[in-house]
């Protein structure tokens, strides 16, 4: 059975995006702790509200149990008033994958 990957779109609200990258991080990374096998936190660089958590899970019931967990709803509790509202979680199923070994030098441009 191929892994579950949860994307959690978030954005921060107005001079918030600092306080909420802090205070969610601790959260993001707890999904290791309820089965995920990998996962990642990302800001945008432009704007820096926009934010990106993405998570793999044996399954989608696996994720529930990361995100309705009480300490995971305290985190969000807590946190309310740094990000926007609702929070919707979509679900993804891999149909192709790849990872560089080493990466690539960039072609030189025209002399």
């Amino acid at each position: 059975m191929a892994d579950v990957m949860v994307q959690i779109k978030w954005v921060a609200n107005p001079f918030r995006g600092d306080k909420f990258a802090e205070g969610w991080l601790p959260g993001a990374a707890a999904v290791l702790d309820y089965g995920a096998t990998e996962w990642a936190f990302y800001r945008a660089k432009d704007g820096r509200l926009d934010f990106l958590q993405t998570a793999s899970f044996p399954s989608k019931a696996h994720f529930e149990r990361y995100w309705y967990s009480e300490r995971i709803a305290e985190l969000r509790t807590q946190l309310v008033g740094t990000y926007q509202v609702p929070l919707l979680p979509t679900f993804h199923e891999a149909v192709g994958a790849g990872k560089a070994v080493e990466v690539s030098p960039v072609p030189a441009g025209p002399s």
